[in-house]
């Protein structure tokens, strides 16, 4: 079942990607005490999530900050290794936090992960992005289809 407006996001352990630095969380205690929007992409590297979704919240990561968000929040299910690549490779360094699911462990624990084994990437993440403050979800918006629509950053500053 798929977390919810209310919910409380889950407990689990990953690892985070922050300014260039990695240290392993526990994903409710890092995201309790602030205001953050956390986005998802089926992969680090991958040619939608590379040319428009990631490259937007870079973009508008000051604008997002001005309206009271603490933090920007990329998930993948992908390793640190390959996230904190793909952050200096995409200017994300200082302004979008990378959480590195590498297992999937809290993609599962949302409930919104993506069976892309018939394509040869195995099980990934869902394209969403979710306003959390101090732990519980506040919205929630999953792609319908391939392309970035309601998940981005365009959509997340017309909601704020």
């Amino acid at each position: 079942m798929s977390i919810s407006i209310g919910s409380k996001v889950p407990s689990a352990t990953i690892k985070c990607v922050k300014d260039g630095d990695v240290t392993e969380i526990d994903t409710a205690a890092y995201l309790a005490g602030k205001k953050v929007i956390l986005f998802s992409v089926p992969g680090a590297y991958t040619p939608t999530c590379s040319n428009t979704h990631l490259p937007g919240y870079v973009a508008d990561a000051e604008a997002l900050k001005g309206k009271g968000i603490d933090e920007i929040v990329c998930l993948a299910v992908n390793d640190h290794h390959v996230m904190k690549s793909w952050a200096a490779d995409k200017g994300a360094v200082g302004k979008v936090t990378m959480f590195a699911d590498g297992s999937g462990v809290f993609t599962k624990a949302l409930g919104l992960e993506l069976d892309l084994i018939a394509a040869g990437l195995g099980v990934r993440g869902k394209r969403f992005s979710m306003l959390i403050n101090d732990g519980t979800v506040e919205t929630l918006d999953v792609e319908p289809g391939s392309g970035v629509t309601v998940s981005g950053a365009e959509a997340c500053l017309a909601k704020l």
